[in-house]
């Protein structure tokens, strides 16, 4: 698949990308992006993405695709704080009272990427990448997800937070899976979306 390849040609130039568990999972990234992009081609729809941990992993994955212009707006790559207040309108009382990596903060991203854009649908990841940064509250690990709709008013539709295992690059791909998965269940028919 041109996808998986191309994905696989900008992961060997990553830093640490080195470990072999690491094709399988750029693989299954690939693999699911190509689904997404089936999925938004058929609904007509456009994604935005607001990306903190992964850095732009996601868009990244999604433009190794040809022809992703055509159902992929773009991705706030927020990874300070100000980059979210300033680009996302993620409110500095929302990050002081919750922190960054929460699921306010995740569901303020996910609608503050649909409130600055013209997408249909968008998906937010912030998270703890490693290998510094974790505690005991919140693990090496500790991703939270919104992914948000315009119906015609904008919403988060659903979050998630999950704990991924793996060096820093294993839990990046693993985040880019997991919003991708979630892209794929929120446009699902069973969904109902518009």
């Amino acid at each position: 698949m041109a996808a998986a390849r191309n994905f696989a040609i900008f992961m060997t130039d990553q830093p640490n990308a080195t470990t072999s568990a690491l094709p399988a999972q750029e693989r299954a990234v690939a693999t699911l992006a190509a689904e997404v992009a089936a999925r938004l081609r058929d609904r007509n729809w456009r994604l935005i993405a607001a990306e903190s941990c992964t850095g732009g992993l996601l868009a990244a994955a999604l433009t190794a695709l040809p022809g992703s212009s055509n159902w992929f707006e773009g991705s706030f790559v927020t990874y300070r704080l100000s980059a979210k207040e300033q680009m996302l309108g993620v409110s500095t009382q929302m990050l002081q009272r919750h922190g960054a990596v929460s699921e306010p903060v995740a569901r303020a991203m996910a609608e503050g990427a649909l409130h600055n854009s013209s997408a249909d649908i968008s998906v937010s990841i912030t998270g703890i990448a490693g290998p510094e940064g974790g505690d005991v509250r919140l693990p090496v690990g500790t991703v939270w997800f919104g992914w948000g709709l315009r119906l015609p008013e904008i919403q988060c539709a659903q979050t998630a937070t999950h704990r991924l295992p793996g060096d820093r690059q294993q839990i990046r791909l693993a985040a880019v899976a997991v919003a991708l998965r979630g892209i794929l269940e929120l446009t699902s028919p069973a969904q109902g979306a518009r």
